[in-house]
């Protein structure tokens, strides 16, 4: 044992402290030592640690597991659970020293929110803070139609395997893992970057985005961009084109009501509420609604033109007026029914319910439609058309869901950067695009926020085809690529020079 002053060194058993006997000048000279060594070792920590920093290929590494996990982590909507993502989210979060909050909007249905702060632009203010938004729940996955378990996470043969590897868990572990890697690099922000991980998007966002809008405005009040799902990479042969979507069309959801008077089934009616229901979904069905081709879709059908020629796809570059062709609007119909839908209002008839027992007349029928309007369609204008087409007035129409309509430009400093990325790592041009299906991004631009659908995945078609459809799953090199092309967008547009 050494002694050192009134301390009593241990060799393996730390120290003993005892009374000081020693002098004022002793002791200090004692205490300075101390500092001495506590700085060395201070030191040391400090190149321990930073041997150890992650670089962005480790986080891209990472995202495997982490995506692997996620999958697994049950918030099929209904009923959501988003809760359990959120748990999860939170882990991650606490394991990097990063803050967050969270809330339910309903008893499980979980959103989770974490910032970066940042400190302003070099001479000038704080630009308005950047979102990026993904969500954690997921539709529903039939078992019987799938080879592999849908919430199983497996990696193997170069993807991971689950629902929502696509829409949008893969999207939101990328998005995690470059948050991450930019808090980590210690780097001056000239705005503030906010995770957000929100709950039902899929059955319209009235837990998730929606209500965190009406319910917590401060989150948003110096937001001025948000980046969602809704756009990709798609490949075409050897060649990729990045598709950012800047508007969709408008949902609008609709339950029709039949009447009739209820009986017996033995005895068959003139009429009933089943076959008024049958005859006014018959003319629906039957009814295809003009053909208008509006800006967006058009600069949208222009820039993948020369894309779709080069893969060996028929194309007309100049949609406005391949539309007035009957036989192409068929073919286009059978052979691309999604970017058909872009050019002309649809509904289609998706729920039926008549009578709860195969005997007995029932005095009221439903049917569901998921109709979607082209941006500029106003809906009212919209339900007086459908009404003289069903022409019965003993169906009514009711309205379930309905959202506005809203584009967002082009000329930002945003899509400026994502067209640089764009072209660093794929060699290929942004094209502003418009979306057959809806996402939360409506929310974001009723509120004057310019929204993009980005993905920094590249899909081929048959890749792209288990969303919402069966055998969901991303390759792992996309996400490990997501990860990196994610980060060199957040560093592009958040790193103060």
């Amino acid at each position: 044992m050494e002694k050192i002053g009134g301390y009593a060194f241990r060799e393996r058993h730390g120290f003993i402290v005892r009374p000081w006997m020693g002098s004022k000048q002793n002791k200090e000279q004692i205490m300075a030592r101390l500092v001495r060594i506590l700085a060395v070792l201070c030191a040391g920590l400090g190149t321990t640690l930073a041997t150890q920093a992650q670089s962005i290929d480790d986080y891209a590494n990472d995202s495997i597991k982490r995506l692997s996990d996620y999958l697994k982590i049950d918030t099929i909507n209904p009923p959501g659970n988003e809760s359990r993502g959120v748990k999860y989210l939170g882990s991650l979060l606490d394991e990097a020293g990063i803050p967050y909050e969270s809330v339910e909007s309903a008893p499980g249905r979980g959103n989770l929110w974490a910032r970066i702060p940042g400190d302003g632009a070099v001479g000038g203010d704080k630009q308005p803070a950047l979102v990026l938004l993904h969500h954690i729940d997921v539709v529903p996955a039939n078992r019987k139609h799938w080879s592999f378990e849908p919430l199983s996470g497996d990696v193997e043969d170069g993807f991971v395997y689950g629902r929502g590897a696509i829409d949008t868990k893969g999207l939101g572990i990328a998005q995690l893992q470059a948050f991450l890697a930019l808090a980590a690099s210690g780097e001056k922000l000239n705005r503030d970057v906010i995770l957000l991980a929100t709950a039902d998007e899929e059955a319209g966002g009235f837990f998730g985005a929606g209500w965190l809008i009406e319910h917590k405005p401060e989150l948003f009040a110096d937001v001025g961009y948000v980046l969602n799902e809704g756009g990709s990479g798609r490949v075409f042969g050897d060649q990729i084109a990045v598709l950012v979507e800047v508007t969709q069309k408008v949902p609008l959801w609709l339950r029709l009501t039949a009447t009739g008077r209820p009986g017996h089934g033995s005895a068959p009616q003139m009429q009933t509420s089943v076959t008024r229901l049958v005859r006014g979904l018959k003319r629906i069905s039957e009814t295809e609604f003009p053909v208008r081709v509006i800006d967006p879709v058009a600069t949208m059908f222009e820039g993948l033109a020369p894309y779709q020629i080069a893969s060996g796809q028929a194309v007309v570059p100049n949609i406005r007026e391949a539309v007035n062709d009957n036989d192409y609007l068929l073919e286009m119909k059978l052979r691309n029914p999604g970017g058909h839908a872009l050019l002309r209002n649809t509904c289609s008839i998706t729920t039926l319910q008549g009578s709860p027992k195969i005997n007995v007349v029932p005095a009221e029928a439903y049917a569901e439609l998921d109709c979607r309007l082209l941006p500029d369609e106003d809906p009212e204008t919209f339900l007086h058309e459908l009404e003289r087409i069903i022409n019965d007035p003993n169906i009514a129409i009711d309205k379930i869901m309905g959202f506005t309509p809203a584009v967002s430009r082009t000329d930002t400093p945003l899509f400026e950067v994502l067209a640089n990325v764009a072209d660093e790592y794929f060699g290929a041009t942004v094209i502003p695009t418009v979306a057959g299906g809806f996402t939360d991004s409506h929310f974001f631009r009723d509120l004057g926020i310019t929204s993009y659908g980005y993905s920094p995945f590249a899909f081929a078609p048959r890749e792209f085809a288990g969303v919402h459809g069966n055998d969901e799953r991303l390759a792992v090199e996309q996400l490990r690529r997501g990860v990196k092309i994610y980060y060199a967008v957040l560093r592009q547009f958040t790193v103060r020079p």
